[in-house]
């Protein structure tokens, strides 16, 4: 019986593992699919991680290193190479590996870091023919990072999301010709920073509401695709196809958090976030079991994932050593112009100071502000200068005013100032 298992080795895994232990866990066990820890960082070489939790710049590696060698100085058990194949509401995990064959462990807490995964080009339903050259942008930098292997040549990305950013810079940095970078939305979906270092910077043309309408191929390769202006109802306009000749198509359409475990085992989903719903301490709907990282809602920045994820491992180090925290929950609901909100459920009692709200907009915002209501009357506004659904806001709600709500919920809004 161990106080803790944590599923995933990744960022967010390694984050809530080392914060249990500081909280006094002694049994805690990472269990990770992949041949060693460190997640979706380990193919991420390019610098940007850390500047919030380490105050300086690193790549994806290094950053995992840095909870890695934590982890080192604590008794964390890690067990790699192994796959997780169902959780139990009674805290029971089923995994399964080469080495030690089928097992059942049982735990007083568990931890979900899975992750996400990408959508593919089956889930956006792109016309055309389905030769060799179609990839996601994550597995061509897989390809290309850590397994040694040039996907393309010339190269257009579908979706402006920061994957398929980042993999325009690489690309082009390796020796491809990426002609377009092409998006659905009339804004992009990525980090402002990484539309300007790896497009602007490289001269590389960013099409908003544009997508490909048809791809080709000749010998099973990609050979060239079309791209059409869509309306304002997402449809292509005749005659404004523009024609690419090339050999490889990435595709950067969205990420989904990986929650087939999580919907197994009963847990409350929410249906914005195809995450679990969790409370102020990322505690899901089963008590003991929690949730953090991309595996509740996509992140942008590292950063925010680790942060998250250790107060996820402190939270399963109280449930462990204190129970299961009491107290009537507020239900958070998004209002105008907000798409989701992270936690959705924040119960008064059990907040010290102040809540951590995430959430993101619906569409480009300049100067604005974020509104917060009871459905009576407004309880707190933030001012910003800027939003983007591409990125991520984070909002600090005291005590006080989750005290001052009535009727059982809070509403998050967003509206020009």
């Amino acid at each position: 019986m161990y106080d803790l298992i944590v599923i995933g080795g990744g960022p967010a895994g390694l984050a809530a593992a080392n914060s249990a232990w500081q909280k006094g866990l002694r049994s805690i066990l990472i269990v990770e699919r992949d041949k060693e820890a460190g997640g979706i960082l380990n193919q991420c070489i390019h610098n940007g991680f850390g500047l919030h939790r380490f105050k300086e710049e690193l790549t994806g590696p290094e950053y995992a290193a840095r909870f890695i060698d934590m982890l080192k100085e604590t008794g964390v058990e890690l067990m790699l190479d192994t796959m997780v194949l169902e959780i139990t509401a009674g805290r029971q995990v089923h995994v399964i590996s080469a080495k030690d064959g089928y097992q059942v462990l049982s735990a007083k807490s568990i931890v979900l870091c899975m992750g996400c995964r990408e959508r593919t080009r089956g889930a956006i339903g792109i016309p055309g023919d389905r030769p060799a050259g179609v990839f996601t942008a994550g597995s061509a930098q897989r390809y290309l990072n850590l397994e040694g292997y040039m996907v393309g040549k010339r190269v257009v990305i579908l979706g402006s999301g920061d994957i398929g950013l980042i993999m325009a810079r690489r690309m082009t940095l390796e020796g491809a010709k990426v002609l377009a970078c092409v998006e659905l939305m009339p804004y992009s979906g990525g980090l402002m920073r990484n539309i300007v270092q790896c497009l602007n910077d490289w001269d590389i043309p960013l099409y908003l509401s544009h997508t490909i309408t048809d791809i080709r191929a000749e010998n099973g390769r990609v050979s060239h695709v079309t791209v059409h202006k869509l309306d304002e109802n997402r449809q292509p306009i005749p005659g404004t196809n523009l024609e690419f000749d090339c050999d490889t198509v990435l595709l950067s359409v969205g990420l989904i958090p990986e929650n087939e475990l999580t919907r197994a085992a009963g847990i409350q989903m929410d249906p914005r976030t195809n995450g679990a719903v969790v409370y102020e301490n990322m505690e899901t709907s089963v008590p003991g079991i929690f949730a953090c990282g991309n595996v509740v809602h996509v992140h942008d920045l590292v950063d925010y994932v680790s942060a998250e994820s250790e107060r996820a491992g402190a939270a399963a180090a109280e449930f462990v050593l204190k129970g299961q925290r009491e107290g009537e929950a507020l239900e958070l609901k998004n209002g105008a112009d907000v798409g989701y909100t992270v936690p959705q459920k924040i119960r008064a009692q059990a907040v010290e100071k102040a809540a951590d709200v995430f959430f993101r907009v619906r569409r480009v915002f300049k100067n604005s502000v974020i509104e917060i209501s009871d459905g009576e009357k407004v309880l707190a506004s933030f001012r910003r200068e800027h939003m983007a659904p591409g990125e991520m806001e984070h909002i600090l709600l005291p005590r006080k005013i989750l005290d001052q709500a009535r009727g059982g919920q809070i509403t998050v809004s967003a509206k020009e100032a």
